[in-house]
């Protein structure tokens, strides 16, 4: 009888190998789901950050101040022109 009762001692001694860690004790998975997690985070900051602070236009008559740029642009091209001319005559002198 203490044979059989030694026996199966050993036996579940021999079947037993200790209990695994749980994944969450496991360094490298938290160094696998540290890259994903960071970049879901820095989205939300993102998306916190847009909603907070939308984007506001710089003057309400943009349309106004970019006609008048426009005709100041011309004008400038137009006190240029004398010297455009007269350089393109030294350049190509007239036969």
């Amino acid at each position: 009888m203490q044979k059989t009762v030694i026996q199966k001692s050993v036996m579940q001694e021999a079947t037993h190998s200790p209990s695994p860690a749980p994944w969450w004790r496991h360094g490298h998975v938290w160094l696998v789901l540290a890259g994903p997690l960071v970049v879901i985070v820095a989205g939300f900051v993102t998306l916190w950050l847009a909603l907070r602070s939308p984007d506001a236009l710089v003057t309400e008559d943009y349309y106004r101040k970019g006609i008048e740029i426009n005709r100041t642009l011309e004008l400038r091209d137009r006190a240029h022109l004398p010297a455009v001319q007269g350089r393109n005559h030294a350049a190509t002198p007239a036969q």
